[in-house]
């Protein structure tokens, strides 16, 4: 494993069930789905899948579904034949062949569009493909691990997730906590990330943190989990002006200014869509129902949002013009949570 694999760390009694089960998970071979928070650590899990897995040996090939456009997404997990597509000089090798024999981590996996996920479910089921641009059915065996921070059974009730799909992947399901959930974990892992700063520094030793620090990170909700707190340590340390005190300085927002620019507005479509929406409501004629056509208007506005950023909560939060914890308030006020 790299280092990066090696250190999962913690003591708290939901991070222990969660290793336990990773572990027990490991021992079979077919799909898991790991649910979480962005920031908890879902790739260090599916590592862990992996690496404890009878095929540990042979290739884990990771892929982040997100951050390619659906005609490439297919290319890069199925790989195609020369002249399938515009730009396509050469047979390419998909990540499904690459990693016949061993692991295939799909990130992000409710971002793939149905027509990928009915030739992922195929795979699951019979282990055959067909390249883009190619009749020909090839074979491959390999253990699919997906990761994802939405609820997928509410993606497949809207039609935007197979149901089959979802069937076949969640034999097993690890739903990773949130940091706030592990409180007993945060100065553990606020001290490792410190002492390998430290180390990067050539300090001789690591000093600790001030009781300040310490019961402001305590106190502090964690919305981005383990990778907020990483950012936050690493940020203190790296900005302490003495090694041998404690470390005392902490910036929770780096973007926290009073010149900061105005938070962006909700995008057009749903500006459009909100526009159209009054220009409805001022045709009725009465007598109206205040408080209920108030709430039906605030819960499509939630559903367009989440349904536009692919039920990603944090960009819906964004779009919106909202905090993360405002949008989960709201979600919940109109029963959107799942």
């Amino acid at each position: 494993m790299s280092n990066e694999q090696q250190f999962i760390i913690g003591e708290s009694p939901a991070f222990l069930e969660i290793i336990e089960q990773t572990s027990r998970a490991a021992g079979h071979d077919r799909a898991v789905l790991v649910i979480g928070e962005r920031g908890t650590g879902k790739e260090l899990i599916a590592s862990r899948l992996h690496y404890l897995s009878p095929r540990w040996e042979q290739s884990f090939i990771q892929v982040n579904c997100a951050s390619l456009p659906d005609t490439l997404l297919e290319s890069e997990l199925f790989g195609h034949e020369a002249g399938s597509f515009t730009g396509a000089v050469g047979k390419r090798i998909g990540r499904f062949e690459e990693a016949n024999n061993g692991s295939l981590f799909l990130d992000e996996i409710a971002t793939i569009s149905l027509t990928a996920q009915e030739k992922i479910l195929r795979i699951t089921e019979y282990g055959t493909f067909q390249r883009v641009g190619s009749n020909k059915t090839l074979n491959t065996d390999v253990r699919l691990i997906g990761a994802t921070n939405i609820d997928l059974p509410s993606a497949a009730d809207k039609g935007d997730f197979r149901h089959d799909l979802l069937d076949r992947l969640a034999l097993d399901v690890i739903t990773l906590p949130p940091l706030r959930s592990r409180k007993g974990d945060i100065l553990i892992l606020a001290f490792h990330f410190g002492q390998k700063v430290a180390q990067e520094l050539k300090w001789s030793s690591f000093p600790g943190f001030s009781n300040e620090m310490v019961e402001t990170m305590m106190d502090h909700n964690w919305p981005g989990n383990i990778r907020e707190l990483k950012n936050v340590v690493e940020r203190a340390v790296y900005y302490a002006e003495h090694e041998f005190e404690p470390v005392h300085q902490i910036i929770l927002d780096p973007f926290n200014s009073p010149h900061r620019p105005a938070p962006l507005t909700i995008k057009n479509e749903i500006s459009a869509e909100t526009n159209n929406k009054h220009d409805q409501a001022e045709a009725v004629q009465g007598p109206i129902n205040y408080h209920q056509t108030l709430d039906r208007f605030e819960k499509e506005l939630l559903q367009n949002a989440l349904k536009a950023n692919k039920f990603n909560q944090r960009h819906a939060a964004d779009y919106l013009s909202l905090n993360y914890h405002q949008l989960r308030h709201q979600l919940k006020k109109h029963n959107l949570l799942g």
